[in-house]
C-alpha cells in the first residue's frame, strides 16, 4: 500500500521531469549546430545559475513573478479556466504598488509594504475579474477576453509612464523611484534577491492547503470538472468562476508588485518580458500540482537567469534557451495527449469487456 502511495505521489513529477529531459536532449543538438560542446554549455548554464552566488540570486528574482503567476494559472486551470492574461494583470499589479509607493507617504515600512502589495493584488484582481465576469455572466470566452486584456493594460501603462506619472527630465518613460517605505528588503547583500521570492512561495503553498483541506477548494475543483453536478449540488458556478479569475489576476498583481517594489523600484513601460506567458506553460507543465509549479518556475527562472552568461561566455544566441523553453512545452503537450489517448482506449476496452463480464 505504501508503495502504491509513494508511486501515485511521484507520477504527476514524471511527465514534466522527462519533458525536460528531452527538451534538453533536443536542445544540445541545437547547441551542437552552433559548434559549441553542449555540455560545456549546460554546465555554463546551470552553474551560473545554481550554484554561483549571484547567479542564484538572479535566478531566485525572475522565479518570484513566474511562480506567483504561474500560480495563479493554475488556479483558473482547476476551474476549467485558461488565463493567458497574467501579462497585463502584472503590468497592473506594478500600477497599484507604484501608485501606492510613490503618492502614500508618511508611514513606516510595516503598513507601507503591505498597503503596496495590496495595491497590487487589487489591481490585478480587477483586471483578471473583468475577464471573469465577461465569462461568467456574458458567455464571453476568458481566453479572448484575457488575450485582449494584456494590450489595454500595456497601453495604459505606457501613457500613464509618458505622461502624468513621467519623472520629470526622464529620458525614457518611467516613473520616479517609489518610497524607502514601500521597498521590499533584499534576502542577499549585493545582489537582487528579494522578498518577493517568500511571497511566491508562501502563495504557492496556502493555496496547495485550500486545494487540498478546504470546501472552497472541493468547490472549485468540482466547477471545473463537472459544472452541471455543481449546479445541482447548490454550487454557484459563476461566482466561483469570477472569483478564480479575480484571484489569479491578484496573484499575477502581486508578481507585478514584486517587480517595483523589490527589482526596479519605479513603474517602467514594460515590467515583464514575458512572464505572463511562460507562466501558462510552466502550468501546464506543473501537471495541476502546486509543488510542480515551485520546480518547474526555478527551472524556467534558471534558464532565464543563465541565458546572458551562456551567450557571453559560450556565445550561444539567446534563442537557443527560448527554444528549449517551447521544446519542453512540446514534450509536456505531447505526453498529455498520449495519455489521454491511453486513457480512452483503456475506457473503451473495459466498456466492451463489462458486459461479457455480466453474462459470465
Amino acid at each position: 500500500m505504501k508503495t502504491n502511495q509513494v508511486s501515485n505521489a511521484f507520477l504527476p513529477f514524471l511527465a514534466p521531469m522527462l519533458a525536460i529531459v528531452a527538451a534538453l536532449i533536443v536542445g544540445a543538438f541545437l547547441i551542437a549546430l552552433t559548434g559549441v560542446n553542449p555540455l560545456h554549455a549546460y554546465t555554463i548554464l546551470f552553474r551560473e545559475s545554481l550554484a554561483n552566488y549571484y547567479g542564484i540570486g538572479n535566478t531566485l528574482t525572475k522565479m518570484a513573478p513566474l511562480l506567483l503567476t504561474a500560480s495563479g494559472v493554475l488556479v483558473g486551470l482547476r476551474a476549467g479556466q485558461l488565463n493567458i492574461g497574467g501579462e497585463g494583470q502584472i503590468h497592473m499589479g506594478g500600477l497599484g504598488a507604484a501608485l501606492v509607493g510613490l503618492y502614500v507617504h508618511g508611514l513606516p515600512m510595516w503598513i507601507h509594504i503591505p498597503l503596496a502589495l495590496i495595491g497590487g493584488f487589487l489591481l490585478g484582481a480587477i483586471w483578471g475579474g473583468i475577464a471573469g465576469y465577461l465569462k461568467a455572466f456574458r458567455g464571453v470566452n476568458e481566453v479572448i477576453t484575457t488575450l485582449l486584456l494584456n494590450y489595454i493594460a500595456l497601453n495604459i501603462i505606457s501613457y500613464l509612464v509618458q505622461r502624468p506619472m513621467i519623472e520629470p527630465g526622464a529620458a525614457s518613460p518611467f516613473t520616479p523611484i517609489i518610497s524607502d517605505s514601500a521597498k521590499l528588503p533584499i534576502l542577499m547583500p549585493g545582489g537582487l534577491a528579494h522578498a518577493g521570492i517568500f511571497i511566491g512561495l508562501i502563495a504557492t503553498m496556502v493555496l496547495g492547503w485550500l486545494f487540498r483541506r478546504s470546501p472552497l477548494g472541493y468547490q472549485i475543483e468540482v466547477v471545473g470538472q463537472n459544472p452541471t453536478a455543481a449546479r445541482y449540488a447548490g454550487m454557484s458556478v459563476s461566482r466561483t468562476i469570477m472569483f478564480v479569475m479575480a484571484l489569479a489576476g491578484g496573484l499575477a498583481g502581486l508578481a507585478g508588485a514584486g517587480e517595483v517594489m523589490g527589482l526596479k523600484h519605479r513603474l517602467f513601460e514594460t515590467i515583464s518580458p514575458g512572464y505572463g506567458y511562460e507562466a501558462v506553460a510552466i502550468a501546464l507543465l506543473s501537471r495541476g500540482s502546486f509543488t510542480g509549479v515551485i520546480f518547474t518556475s526555478l527551472f524556467f527562472g534558471a534558464l532565464r537567469s543563465g541565458a546572458n552568461v551562456l551567450q557571453r561566455e559560450a556565445g550561444i544566441p539567446f534563442t537557443i534557451v527560448y527554444a528549449i523553453q517551447g521544446l519542453t512545452v512540446l514534450f509536456i503537450a505531447i505526453s498529455l495527449a498520449v495519455e489521454s489517448n491511453l486513457l480512452h482506449r483503456v475506457s473503451l476496452r473495459m466498456n466492451r469487456l463489462k458486459p461479457a463480464g455480466v453474462k459470465l
